[in-house]
């Protein structure tokens, strides 16, 4: 009995030390390779924001420059398509991308709810002399 328990102390302690020198064989190259893809995708990102800053000036880009303003999140650019011109045509959501990148979720979102229609005007005064309701108003006198 004490023979079979000393195998079994003596196996799993060979299994500990053969796990600890594996991870200890594979862990720099393990954090190489994942400090490499960090790296490369950091320079992804950078290259794409980039690209970004810079589409009103490529060939691909189908609108005045003037009429583009970036807006960076969570769409690229809003364009006022003909605003330069005087006459408005339309307004226009852009979302770069480069390489195989794909929208977010968040731009999904926004593209999903200019399809749908549910977009507004609204109007919002800040500052100024408030308006005054008409007990309020000073009488005018002739």
């Amino acid at each position: 009995m004490s023979n079979t328990l000393f195998v079994l102390v003596l196996g799993i302690t060979m299994g500990v030390v053969l796990a600890l020198l594996a991870v200890a064989a594979l862990k720099p190259r393990f954090l190489r390779d994942l400090r490499r893809d960090a790296v490369r995708q950091s320079k992804a990102i950078t290259r794409g924001q980039i690209y970004e800053q810079f589409a009103t000036y490529f060939p691909g880009f189908d609108f005045n420059p003037k009429d583009a303003q970036f807006l960076g999140k969570p769409v690229d650019f809003v364009v006022f398509d003909g605003l330069d011109e005087g006459r408005l045509r339309r307004i226009v959501f852009v979302e770069v991308k480069t390489g195989a990148s794909t929208l977010n979720t968040r731009e999904r979102s926004v593209r999903d709810i200019i399809r749908s229609g549910a977009i507004e005007w609204r109007e919002i005064r800040l500052g100024g002399a408030p308006s005054l309701s008409s007990s309020d108003r000073p009488a005018i006198r002739s």
